[in-house]
């Protein structure tokens, strides 16, 4: 099948497209510039010329291919997630429209929700906020003839010299000169190796059913305190109990307690993770490396 990839050339983008090319698929992947096409040329992917600031011009992507992957996500402003999602929700209601009778992955993640226990692929936010609307909009895409289906990455996507959150701990310990956690450090993050994120996106663009909820989740819960003991060996330094202030935006996120399950996605798809875990990787050096 010809699958339209947006994020092609992001960390999680880029793996999904080389698992679809490795399973026998066709990949139209998004760029806005000539490196990231001659980038995707190189990799065997087609590349498509656009932006998500010009959902309309994604529109001819969605059309020409056999289903779309959407990973593509504004990142650039962490303090203002809302804005980013408000252009999220454009992006998917314009390649939504194009897409009846095809499957749809879209994006979410584990992070935002916070149900106050172990989070599960049937959790809904109620009433939904921010990117939360954006899978409101997904779901609601298959009762419309569109085989749509929401995928949600853990907290920390890991893998190839890349923690997410984690990598920026490590700058913030090397800046500071102590690897951190917020109170007795027992906030809890899931985390996946971002291999087997991409196996879990095509399995849901092959074969999830229509409306499915997964969760790309493989440990389900690293406490703070386990990473920042992770990163004080890596980097040689002291590990603390600090204000949350000492970790600036991130502060808030790391005091919550964020555990979550794969259990109903590993039985509907078979998922079965392979990779190393977040510690494992951590412990490797492998974040550390520039």
């Amino acid at each position: 099948m010809r699958v339209f990839v947006t994020g092609a050339t992001g960390f999680i983008g880029s793996h999904v497209a080389r698992e679809l090319l490795a399973h026998g698929h066709q990949v139209l992947g998004l760029t806005r510039s000539d490196a990231g096409a001659a980038k995707l040329e190189a990799a065997g992917i087609e590349p498509y010329r656009g932006t998500i600031d010009d959902p309309d011009g994604l529109r001819e992507g969605a059309r020409t291919s056999d289903g779309v992957i959407h990973t593509a996500f504004d990142h650039s402003n962490m303090a203002d997630l809302p804005a980013a999602a408000v252009k999220d929700l454009a992006v998917v209601q314009a390649l939504g429209e194009e897409l009846a009778g095809k499957p749809f992955v879209t994006t979410y993640g584990t992070t935002a929700l916070n149900p106050g226990h172990r989070l599960t692929e049937d959790f809904r936010p109620t009433p939904p906020q921010a990117r939360g609307i954006v899978e409101a909009h997904t779901l609601a895409l298959a009762e419309k003839d569109v085989r749509a289906v929401s995928v949600r990455p853990s907290t920390v996507v890991h893998g190839f010299g890349n923690a997410g959150f984690v990598s920026i701990l490590i700058g913030l310990a090397r800046e500071k000169g102590i690897s951190g956690y917020p109170g007795d450090g027992s906030s809890r993050w899931p985390a996946v190796h971002v291999l087997d994120a991409a196996v879990l996106y095509r399995l849901a663009f092959e074969k999830a059913p229509a409306g499915s909820v997964l969760h790309a989740v493989q440990d389900e819960g690293v406490t703070v305190r386990q990473i920042a003991e992770a990163v004080g060996r890596g980097t040689g330094l002291p590990v603390e109990s600090v204000a949350p202030e000492h970790f600036g935006w991130l502060g808030p996120l790391l005091s919550l307690d964020l555990p979550a399950s794969s259990a109903i996605t590993r039985e509907l798809t078979g998922w079965l993770p392979e990779q190393s875990g977040l510690i494992e990787d951590v412990d490797a050096g492998l974040p550390f490396k520039s």
